[in-house]
């Protein structure tokens, strides 16, 4: 099983630290081997990603590391695409930033390759009931299938609950998964322009500029959101996004401090 490297940022520490800074130097950006993460790393990070057409974040995540080592993904989101999206979407680049990091900090995609999802089994009740399947009559585990959300085990584990929940229903299980870097729900795909949440799956794997793609198109289509992440009002944006229970993962305050970050950044 392939193991992502430890994401690493400004604060960290210890012996990953200078294995990074190592590799900077090793591609031809100049920096101490202090062992610790300092505004000069984070700087010779983003210079990194600049040049490798990578998302500047100043993050050295699984995807900054891996190119490090020679290893880059070509269905990675590039800073181009989210300038471009940006645009489209008459947003601060520093703003849609914010949303990636937070909705998708490790990328759009597993270690194995497989398209990042997270399985909903409280909706996946509801698309069972939308066709005429009475879930309370079904013998299936509650980790799967209950009116409460949660169940998770993230990761690679939820294609498991997938695979368990597909067995019973193919298309409601897909459409009960969020997908991809911006992980939207597949019961969106429809209207979004895939024939189903099985084709947007397969879309998906394509790689991260399809998901900024749907991610655009999804929020063009909801006026309040739109206006929401144009005005930075990030409890309104989170409430429609990622629905009423946004404040229990603070979602809002993350992406208020996740646009502190890259506004900062964007302005210097």
């Amino acid at each position: 099983m392939t193991v992502e490297p430890r994401t690493l940022r400004a604060g960290d520490h210890g012996a990953d630290v200078t294995v990074l800074q190592t590799r900077l130097i090793a591609a031809g950006v100049p920096v101490a081997l202090a062992g610790f993460y300092d505004p000069a790393t984070e700087a010779a990070v983003r210079q990194f990603q600049r040049d490798a057409g990578l998302v500047v974040d100043g993050v050295a995540g699984p995807r900054t590391q891996r190119a490090l080592a020679g290893r880059s993904d070509p269905r990675a989101l590039s800073q181009a695409d989210i300038t471009s999206a940006a645009d489209q979407l008459g947003v601060e680049v520093a703003a849609l930033q914010a949303v990636i990091e937070v909705e998708s900090p490790q990328g759009g995609f597993l270690a194995d390759g497989r398209v990042v999802i997270l399985f909903e089994r409280h909706v996946f009740w509801r698309r069972l009931v939308a066709i005429g399947i009475d879930p309370a009559a079904l013998d299936v585990p509650e980790s799967i299938l209950s009116q409460q959300r949660g169940g998770y085990v993230g990761g690679a584990a939820e294609y498991m609950r997938l695979a368990q929940a597909a067995a019973v229903a193919r298309e409601p299980a897909m459409e009960a998964c969020s997908w991809g870097r911006f992980q939207i729900m597949g019961y969106h795909a429809v209207s979004l322009g895939y024939a189903s949440a099985s084709a947007m799956a397969v879309a998906f794997a394509t790689g991260e500029a399809e998901h900024l793609g749907a991610f655009i198109r999804f929020v063009q289509a909801d006026a309040e959101l739109h206006k929401a992440l144009r005005g930075r009002k990030w409890a309104a944006f989170a409430k429609r996004y990622n629905g009423p229970a946004y404040a229990d993962n603070l979602y809002d305050a993350k992406l208020a401090r996740a646009y502190a970050r890259h506004i900062v950044v964007s302005a210097a």
